[in-house]
Formats: C-alpha cells, structure tokens, sequence
C-alpha cells in the first residue's frame, strides 16, 4: 500500500504527499500529459524538469501500438526509455474504450478494437492492460474500465459499472500476481481504481463504496468532461469524493480548465491531467492569471511584453507577445513550442500557489479571487474534453 499522507485540511481541500519509489508527489498535483512519452510540440525531459513538473502521464493503448510494450520493456520502462526520474501514471487503455466507441466491441472479457493507426484488431482486458502496464513499468497504473457516455441510460450504466467492478478484481489480483515476478521492472507498481456511473447520483454512490472496500492505493473519478456540463460535473463531485477513501489520493481524470481544477480541488480533488495546455499552447492560446490570450490575435502584433508579467517559463524570460505571434503566423516550431511551455509552466505553478494557500488556510476566499480574474481578457476555451491528441 502507498504511503500517503494528509499534512493540511482547508474545508474538503488537502495539501497532502504521496511517497512512491520514483519519488514523493506534492499534492494537489497536475499530471503533464505525454500521451506517447512525450508532450507534443518539442518539449523535451529536460524542460520537464525545468517547469516544475512532478508526474507524467503516458497512454497504455498509445504505448502498446507504437512502439509496442515489449520495445519498452526490452528499454528498461518507461523511465529508462524517456530518461524520466518523477513518477509516471500510465491509463489503461480504458478511455479508448469511449472514445473509439465506433470501432470496438465489448464482452465481459474486454474489448476488441480496430487500431486507429491501421485497422488491425487489437484485444484488451484487465489482464492484458495490467500486463501491458507491468511491462511499461510506471509508477503509477490505472485499472482497466468502461467510460460509458454521459447521455448513455440507466440501464447501460448499471451494465457497464458493475462490468467494470468485475474488471477492476481482475486487474488486482493480475497486478499481484506480476509483481511476484523476479524481472518485473516495477515490483512496487501502485493500482488505482476508478469510480464510474455517468451522470446518475446513486450509482456513482454505490460504485464508490464498491471499489473502496477492495483497498487500493487511490481513486479516481472518471466520465467527466464527456459531454456533461460544469454544473453536472461539480456536483458528481459533490457526491462522489465523501464516499471515497480521504485517505488515498483522489484522482480527477482528464479535467481540465484551470476553473474546473480550483473548483475540483475544493471538493478533494489531488490528482489532474488534461491535453488542454499542450494543445491548445499548439494553436497560439496561451493562459495568464488574468484570462486566456489567443496569441495570433492582431491585438499583439505590437505588444513588447511577455505572455505574462512575473511568470518564470522560457517563454516570457525572454520574448514578447509580438515576436511569438510571429513565430506562430510564420509557422515556426518554435512558436508552439515555447506557447506549450508556458502553459505547462502555469498549470504547475498554479498547482504550487493552490497547495501554498491550502497550508495558510485561506483557499476558499483565494480560490475565488482567482476564478474572479481568470474570467478576464478573452473567453474563448470549451470545458476541457478528455481526447488524446496530447
């Protein structure tokens, strides 16, 4: 079991840390999203480290078609592979389950899929994705599940959760068995579960209490930011986080903007990821403490100051709003690049100033005053949806 410990309470907010054999992660935490060991837009391990990141979260189902767990395992894992030394969260391949709906078909088993790369099939169950895991050797391993819709009907996802309760013993007892093994990489590999049930109350209420008695080392909240609103989300939340184990990391998958990340955290949310600042920092949107800048607006053709005043990332040390606007319209890697870097800078400083106003005890009112000024400059980003286009 994974040592996790609590150091501060706001309210449901927690400053917490959780000690693992890749190293300690201070919590609340934003994980940066390399779906295939990398974050794209030519950001480097080393610039990794040079923002601040604490986990990095690649894709089983990614992995496992290109190059194949097996080259990686062959490599080392994961860490030796990408040359990584914080902590890596692999998901399972589960979300493929959603998102390539139309192309996979499910059975108690696991699922079959159509490679979105050459239409080869492709099985996965609870056993292969734990294998598949083992073999990438991360820190951090998610359970094999369903994500059903947010608009599918009750009687689908009572189906699909009580299928993925059934998947969820499996992928236990197989990562057990594995880290018996003599040549597993990662013999301390920790399991989080996932808590489903879409948009209906009771049964996110059940599921919760189903996957707490089995112990794992965290939880995690799926099937949201799957098509529901905020408010749906926020009160999932509501809901949901009391019925799990508060002391266990409590993981919010694939969310999201930096609102939804101060709001979750509130609820006692410690765990994040989302593609949002890597790939909307690819298309010239940058994030600021004072509202999202669309760098490629004409407005900053002459605009001599950094994308933000203070921030510390490579980007604003160096360049103003004008010539990254002009590296982005020339089409210059470059641009994208240093856009993707700034915006994983302020994800994870901002998760630095949220666990810095959880210890002074006053993250309510701060909080607030934050989502206050972020509603500033221009309003031009949807609620954060969980794709994997890095």
């Amino acid at each position: 079991m994974a040592e996790y410990q609590i150091l501060k309470e706001d309210g449901r907010a927690k400053r917490a840390v959780l000690k693992t054999v890749h190293g300690d992660v201070q919590t609340p935490v934003f994980m940066n999203v390399a779906t295939v060991a990398a974050i794209k837009g030519a950001v480097s391990t080393e610039d990794l480290e040079a923002i601040g990141t604490q986990v990095v979260l690649s894709n089983t189902y990614h992995l496992h078609l290109r190059p194949g767990d097996d080259t990686v395992y062959r490599m080392g894992g994961l860490h030796r592979f990408m040359d990584c030394h914080v902590p890596i969260l692999t998901d399972s391949g589960g979300f493929q389950v959603f998102s390539l709906a139309a192309n996979r078909r499910i059975t108690e088993a696991g699922v079959t899929f159509a490679s979105h790369i050459d239409g080869h099939r492709i099985f996965m169950g609870p056993e292969e994705s734990m294998r598949i895991q083992s073999h990438l050797g991360s820190t951090i391993a998610m359970a094999f599940d369903e994500c059903p819709s947010s608009k599918a009907d009750r009687t689908y996802v009572e189906q699909s959760v009580d299928r993925t309760t059934r998947w969820l013993e499996r992928c236990r007892k197989e990562m057990a068995r594995l880290n018996r093994f003599e040549e597993t990489i990662n013999r301390e590999q920790l399991l989080f579960g996932i808590n489903q049930g879409a948009v209906y109350d009771d049964i996110r209420i059940r599921h919760a209490g189903q996957i707490t008695e089995m112990e794992l080392d965290g939880y995690a909240i799926g099937g949201l930011a799957v098509g529901e609103t905020h408010e749906e989300m926020y009160h999932i939340l509501d809901v949901t986080v009391p019925m799990l184990p508060r002391h266990r990391p409590t993981y919010l998958m694939g969310v999201g903007t930096p609102e939804n990340i101060l709001e979750a955290v509130a609820r006692g949310v410690d765990f994040f990821d989302c593609v949002y600042p890597s790939r909307n920092g690819r298309h010239g949107h940058v994030y600021t403490a004072h509202g999202h800048l669309n760098l490629l607006n004409a407005r900053y053709e002459l605009d001599p100051r950094p994308i933000e005043e203070g921030c510390g990332c490579p980007a604003c040390r160096r360049y103003s709003r004008s010539y990254v606007r002009h590296l982005l319209k020339s089409g210059e890697m470059l641009g994208l690049r240093l856009c993707v870097l700034h915006n994983l800078w302020f994800y994870n400083h901002l998760m630095s100033d949220i666990r810095a106003a959880i210890e002074r005890g006053d993250y309510r009112s701060w909080y607030r005053k934050q989502i206050d000024a972020m509603r500033g400059e221009e309003k031009w980003l949807p609620p954060c949806s969980r794709t994997w286009s890095g």
